[in-house]
Order: structure tokens, then sequence, then C-alpha cells
């Protein structure tokens, strides 16, 4: 019965000094540091920001190249493709054509016993009837044999043309490939900027285009400063005036990436759609403008010229005369007039 008692005074005492311990480690734990965690990144700077967005407005322009560029050729190889159609269908009604001639001839041939036409006059004991026939058996055989040839051809411009057909699919499909991936990419640029706009206060977003206009009007004043305009041709030539007259008529219409218009335009579906006006076909993208169309030296430069801007030829605006140009600058912005000089200039291209 002592050592029961004893036992249990002995529990007792345990767990009152396991209650009387617990705060004190309670308070030990609270009282120990916590493991350090990331640091702080610190905020981004409204240039910062600035220089972002319009980073990622630069890649959207790049992909939207990309896109008018696969769209045109995805454009050229469905109306190959309709055309060599065409060429097929004609070129198997020539075929069954040829058959059903080259037919007759060989049922003739049967009904004469194996000869063809004009053979059984050649038989005759009549001298001059036989020279005559001869002659005619003669043409009978080239014709014959041209038919023969032809079919011939015929046939191997069909193999030609289906094996065209083929190829162009093959290029068409992997083009819309293309233009579906960058249609994505552009989609995401033009969200990741909008998002990062759109975290900004509206005095902030304010004060975004005060330093956005700043910088265009700083390189601006630096290219007239450099006198980049002295002795610059102001007159344009007839079909360089409609160009120019096309394109400021569209002052005020959205920028849309990949649209040509008539309600609204990128870059450059802007110039392209001028200089079409003006009577000059040029290609679709900024990147094939500047690698196809003749360059001319900057001091060479007159209105209707375009100008094509950073080192990837993703931008081009048209020169209208002043030390300014048309152009449609990026989403969000609407066609407009700026300094010619408010970006890097990469070169001139002459659509005449």
């Amino acid at each position: 019965m002592n050592r029961r008692r004893h036992a249990i005074a002995t529990l007792t005492v345990v767990c009152a000094l396991t209650v009387l311990a617990s705060p004190a480690l309670t308070l030990q734990a609270a009282a120990a540091p916590l493991p350090p965690g990331p640091p702080a990144q610190p905020k981004k700077t409204l240039e910062e920001v600035r220089k972002e967005i319009d980073g990622l407005y630069r890649q959207a322009a790049a992909a939207t190249d990309a896109y008018n560029l696969a769209e045109e050729k995805a454009k050229e190889q469905s109306d190959e493709i309709v055309k060599l159609a065409r060429q097929i269908v004609a070129g198997q009604e020539k075929i069954d054509d040829l058959k059903a001639r080259a037919g007759a001839a060989a049922r003739a041939q049967y009904r004469n016993g194996g000869l063809p036409d004009g053979a059984q006059f050649v038989l005759t004991n009549d001298p001059q009837l036989f020279l005559d026939n001869a002659g005619r058996l003669k043409e009978g055989h080239k014709a014959t044999k041209d038919l023969l040839a032809e079919m011939t051809s015929t046939q191997a411009l069909l193999t030609a043309y289906a094996k065209d057909a083929s190829l162009n699919w093959t290029k068409l499909e992997a083009n819309r490939v293309k233009q579906a991936k960058a249609k994505k990419e552009i989609n995401g640029k033009i969200e990741a900027a909008k998002k990062l706009e759109s975290q900004l206060a509206a005095e902030e977003r304010a004060r975004l285009l005060r330093l956005e206009e700043q910088a265009q009007y700083k390189a601006q004043t630096a290219w007239l400063d450099s006198g980049v305009l002295k002795g610059l041709s102001e007159k344009a030539t007839p079909a360089g005036k409609r160009a120019v007259e096309f394109a400021t008529a569209q002052i005020g219409k959205p920028y849309v990436w990949g649209a040509e218009g008539p309600g609204s335009y990128d870059c450059s579906g802007l110039t392209q759609s001028a200089w079409a006006a003006a009577g000059h076909p040029i290609p679709r993208t900024s990147q094939e403008q500047w690698r196809l169309l003749p360059h001319v030296d900057i001091k060479d430069m007159r209105p209707g010229d375009l100008i094509v801007y950073y080192k990837d030829a993703t931008h081009i605006g048209m020169y209208v005369g002043n030390g300014a140009i048309v152009h449609a600058p990026r989403p969000g912005r609407n066609v407009t007039i700026a300094g010619a000089g408010s970006m890097e200039i990469l070169g001139v291209v002459r659509p005449e």
C-alpha cells in the first residue's frame, strides 16, 4: 500500500514539473529567431518598367514579322496548289484525249489486218499511187510517234505537278505551324506588357507615357542636331506623294498586329498598303522590305522612302518630310506622326 502511494506521488510530481516547464519551453521557442527568408526584391524604377514594356513590345513586333511572313508564304503556297490542281485536271483531260486518239488508231489498224490506214494503198501495182500513199503512210507513222511522245510528255508533267503540289502542301502546313507559334508568342508578349502597365497606378501610367515621350524627344533632338536634314530633298516623286497621302490618311486608326487595313494596320501593313495604293507592290514584312528593296543613303532620303528601325529590322515607317515619319507604333497606339530619329535607325529603303 505504501509502495502504491509512493508511485502515485512520484507520478504527480512528474506531471506537475512537466506542466510547469511547458510555458518556459513555449516562450523559448517563440523567442528563437526564424530562418532568414528570401531577400525582398527591390522595386523597379518607372524607367526600368518603361524599358521592360518597350522590350516586350519589340519582341511582339519580331514575332509579328514572323507571323506575317508565314502568312504570306502560306497564301503563296495555297495559290500555287490551286494552280497546280488546275494544271493536273487539264493534263488529265489531255491524257484522256490522247488515249482516245491512240485507241482509235489502234482499232483502225486492227480492222486493216494489223496495217495502219494508208498501208493498204502501198501494196497497189500503180507506181504513182504507191508513191503518193507511201508519203501519207510516212506522215501517219510520224503522227502516231508524235502522239505517243506527247502522251509520255504530258504524263511526266502530271507527275511533276503532283510532286510540286505535295511539296507545296508540306510547306503550307509548316507555315501554318509557324503562324500558330508566332501568334502564341505575340499574344504572350502583349499580355505581359499590358499586365506590367496595369499594375501601375493611374499617376504612374501618366508618368510612364511622359517618360516614353521624353525618350523619343531626346533621340529625335540628337538626330536633328547631327545635321542630317541639311541638303535633304523634301520633294517627293508622284508615286511617293500618293504613298504619303495614303499613309497620312490612316492617322488615328489603331495598330493591330497582322492587319493590312482598311480599318487597322501593323507597321509594315501600313507601308505595304500605302505603296500598293501608289502602284508599287512591295513585300509584306518590315524585314523583307529591308532585305529586298533598294537601300539609299539617309542623306539622299526623300518623302515616300521607308525608314527601317532596330538591328533586327522589326519596325518601319514612311518618311513624310521635315524630319518626320508616319507609322503604326505598337499595340495600344494609333497610326501617328513621329520624329524620324526617335528610334534606332537601321537604314532607308526606296520602293520605287
